[in-house]
């Protein structure tokens, strides 16, 4: 299964924009207001849950400077990534768009299918004012 999050303008330059996203405290900026948990596990480790969720555990896995952050799952019983690609526009402008790619039964794959664009697009939006 593979999503992508509409792409959003940053005013920021691509290695602000990296930066920002290398660090995975940064990420508790970014999550939805319906997150109940939300812990840095180590300089490239963090767990979080929404209400209603399980916990997940997100480890950088990749990282291109200025163009790419890949986190990946640490653990548990699903295999997937979130891909964020920084596209930069100019000096001080930049474009940033999610992609999660995973591989799903069918079945789980209609379960998670929403929330999970949802999440990713919650993400994206709240850069605007996080980065």
């Amino acid at each position: 299964m593979n999503l992508e999050s509409p792409k959003v303008t940053l005013d920021k330059s691509a290695e602000e924009t990296f930066n920002f996203l290398s660090d995975v405290k940064n990420f508790e900026a970014l999550m939805p207001e319906n997150i109940s948990k939300f812990e840095v596990l180590d300089d490239d480790k963090f767990l979080f849950a929404l209400k209603g969720m399980p916990e997940i555990v997100l480890k950088k896995k990749e990282a291109e400077p200025n163009r790419k952050i890949v986190l990946g799952a640490a653990g548990g019983k699903l295999d997937f990534s979130l891909v964020g690609n920084i596209t930069e526009i100019d000096a001080n402008k930049t474009e940033v768009q999610l992609s999660f790619n995973g591989e799903f039964n069918a079945m789980m794959a209609m379960m998670i299918k929403g929330p999970i664009s949802k999440f990713i697009e919650t993400l994206v939006t709240n850069m605007n004012t996080a980065v």
